[in-house]
């Protein structure tokens, strides 16, 4: 299929920023101010919606303002990104309302998030053939303690593409950013892996809930190689197995190049006796035809990468050490 990809952002540029899920409460109004602060800092214009500096019921508004705001920001010409503050639980009820068909005849610009973001962004891709970005979040920019992926993502709205990305070799979490663990990038059943294919994807716990709708069909993309990544938010080991079960009973992981997932941000086993994280992988995932690298720098566990739904990707991984290349073209 085609993709358009957005032009890389200039001074000047008008941002908009509107929760389409999450909104943000007033205690944590300096770190969205922060956040769009650094956008400024850049010579953006910041362009706030209503559905932003509130939260109730899970939302930063009721679905018809959230769906609205979103629509016009979308079919606004002078606006050239929208950067949600972070996901949620709720983008999930604005798909009926969006009109992918109008969206793929106007010149694509700029989603970026991750979480819930995914549950907008992967249809954009799929339906309207919208590259769009799944990276940090526009509220990690108001972090000082650590960076969770902010240099790709504004590299990436500069420059039109992620830069060339390692393995981190290292993870740590939003509240001790100090405190680092050892990576575990790894393939499952090799020892290195190349995987190669135009990228899709977004956060399992979200997206697996489209399985089965026109908003993840994945059967276009598959056209050519096509690599699918996923990461989990908060499903434990056998939540974690029923969806990618789900998705492999429903073909999206038939034909692809490959499936990369993120670090698991949920809990695991809770006993010696329960299933754990790393054999609900392996349960799920056994005999697939093609690799499968686990525990990739993306996602609700930092640092992340930053990747473009769309884009032709390389990913080279040798033990715990990897190397992720984006381009437009194959």
């Amino acid at each position: 299929m085609k993709i358009q990809f957005p032009a890389p952002l200039q001074a000047g540029d008008a941002v908009a920023v509107t929760a389409i899920s999450s909104g943000v409460p007033a205690h944590l109004h300096a770190g969205l101010d922060a956040s769009l602060d650094r956008l400024r800092a850049r010579g953006w214009k910041v362009v706030e919606g209503d559905c932003l500096r509130e939260e109730k019921h899970d939302a930063s508004a009721p679905a018809k303002a959230r769906l609205a705001e979103f629509n016009h920001f979308l079919f606004d010409p002078g606006i050239r990104a929208i950067l949600p503050p972070w996901g949620g639980e709720r983008a999930i009820e604005l798909l009926a309302g969006m009109d992918f068909a109008a969206l793929a005849k106007l010149p694509a610009k700029w989603l970026a998030g991750f979480s819930d973001i995914s549950t907008v962004a992967a249809p954009l891709t799929l339906l309207s053939g919208w590259a769009t970005l799944h990276g940090a979040n526009l509220y990690d920019l108001a972090s000082e303690e650590g960076d969770f992926g902010c240099a790709a993502l504004l590299e990436t709205l500069e420059c039109g593409l992620p830069p060339l990305q390692t393995a981190c070799g290292e993870f740590w979490s939003w509240g001790s950013p100090m405190q680092r663990h050892p990576g575990q990038l790894r393939v499952l059943g090799a020892a290195e892996a190349r995987i190669e294919g135009r990228l899709i994807g977004g956060c399992l716990d979200t997206l697996s809930r489209l399985q089965g709708s026109r908003y993840f069909d994945l059967s276009a993309f598959k056209a050519e190689p096509a690599i699918l990544y996923l990461e989990n938010c908060e499903m434990g080991p056998c939540e974690l197995l029923r969806a990618l079960t789900g998705l492999r009973l429903g073909g999206a992981l038939d034909g692809l190049a490959g499936l990369v997932l993120g670090r698991s941000g949920g809990p695991d086993a809770g006993d010696a006796n329960a299933l754990d994280y790393r054999a609900a992988l392996e349960t799920a995932l056994a005999g697939l035809p093609y690799p499968v690298a686990v525990d990739a720098d993306i996602g609700h566990v930092p640092p992340q990468w930053s990747l473009l739904n769309g884009a032709w990707a390389t990913l080279e991984v040798k033990g715990s050490a990897g190397v992720l290349e984006q381009r437009r073209m194959r």
